[in-house]
C-alpha cells in the first residue's frame, strides 16, 4: 500500500540537490591570492579564512590553499576537499555577494577535526570577518 507521505530518502535527495546547486567561482590567479593575503583574516583551529570586498562584481569567489606544512600531496588534497565542502555548504548562507574568500588549511587539524566542527567554525569565521 502506498503512503501519501513522501519517502524520507526522496526528501534527502531533494535537500542534497539544493545544496549542490551553489558552486562558487574559484580563484585561480596569483594576483587575487596576493590581494587577499593583505585582507581581513580570521584564524580558527582548523583553517584560516581571508576575505575582502571587491569593486567589480556581485558573485562570490573563493580560493583554497594548503602549504606543504599540511603534509604530502594526499594530505593536502584531503584538506582542500574538506575546505571546498565547508565553503559549498556555508557560503550560500553566510557569504556576501562581491566578496572574495580564501580558505587556508592548517597543519594536522584541517583533515583531522570532525567535519561538523569545521562547518561551525566556518560560519563563526564568516560572521567575524564581516563584522571587522
Amino acid at each position: 500500500m502506498l503512503s501519501a507521505e513522501p519517502h524520507s530518502s526522496a526528501l534527502a535527495a531533494v535537500s542534497s540537490s539544493a545544496a549542490l546547486a551553489f558552486v562558487p567561482t574559484v580563484l585561480a590567479d596569483r594576483k587575487d591570492f596576493l590581494r587577499l593575503s593583505r585582507a581581513k583574516r580570521v584564524v580558527t583551529e582548523g583553517f584560516v579564512l581571508q576575505g575582502r570586498l571587491r569593486d567589480d562584481g556581485a558573485e562570490i569567489r573563493v580560493g583554497y590553499t594548503c602549504s606543504k606544512k599540511v603534509g604530502n600531496a594526499v594530505a593536502r588534497n584531503r584538506a582542500k576537499r574538506r575546505l571546498r565542502e565547508i565553503a559549498r555548504l556555508g557560503l550560500p548562507r553566510g557569504g556576501r555577494p562581491g566578496w572574495d574568500y580564501v580558505l587556508i588549511g592548517r597543519h594536522g587539524t584541517t583533515a583531522a577535526l570532525p567535519f561538523q566542527t569545521l562547518k561551525d567554525d566556518f560560519e563563526r569565521a564568516l560572521q567575524k570577518l564581516h563584522a571587522k
